[in-house]
């Protein structure tokens, strides 16, 4: 049963807190690589390739952070399909809570929610 994940656990499932701490200590470079491997998980869950590291990278650096927010938002957007399609309960302010978190300067704090919520995805999968 463990091979019906379109993403292997261990690539997607990440500690928060340890993720949180990693991207302090490297000054957000952890923090990059943790958006790049959550972009790679939904893109296997949805099953199509909606989540560019590279396109949100540089457009987030021209716009200065705007398009960011708009990848915030369309990434939890993204995470309440997979919740439905998996037949999990989801919170549809997710998107709107991750764009206001990002707002106010706190991405660290939005990738860790979309974290949060990418985990029960294998939490729900191992235990039923």
């Amino acid at each position: 049963m463990m091979n019906r994940y379109p993403y292997p656990e261990f690539q997607a499932r990440r500690s928060i807190v340890a993720g949180i701490l990693l991207s302090l200590v490297t000054l957000g470079i952890y923090g990059l690589y943790w958006q790049y491997k959550q972009m790679a998980t939904l893109d296997a869950w949805l099953g199509r390739n909606e989540f560019s590291f590279w396109l949100w990278f540089f457009l987030s650096i021209i716009t200065c952070g705007i398009f960011g927010i708009y990848y915030e938002y369309k990434m939890a957007t993204g995470i309440n399909e997979v919740q439905d399609d998996n037949d999990l309960t989801y919170d549809s302010n997710l998107p709107v809570i991750c764009v206001l978190v990002a707002i106010f300067g706190f991405w660290i704090a939005s990738v860790a929610i979309q974290q949060h919520q990418i985990n029960r995805l294998y939490e729900r999968n191992s235990n039923g």
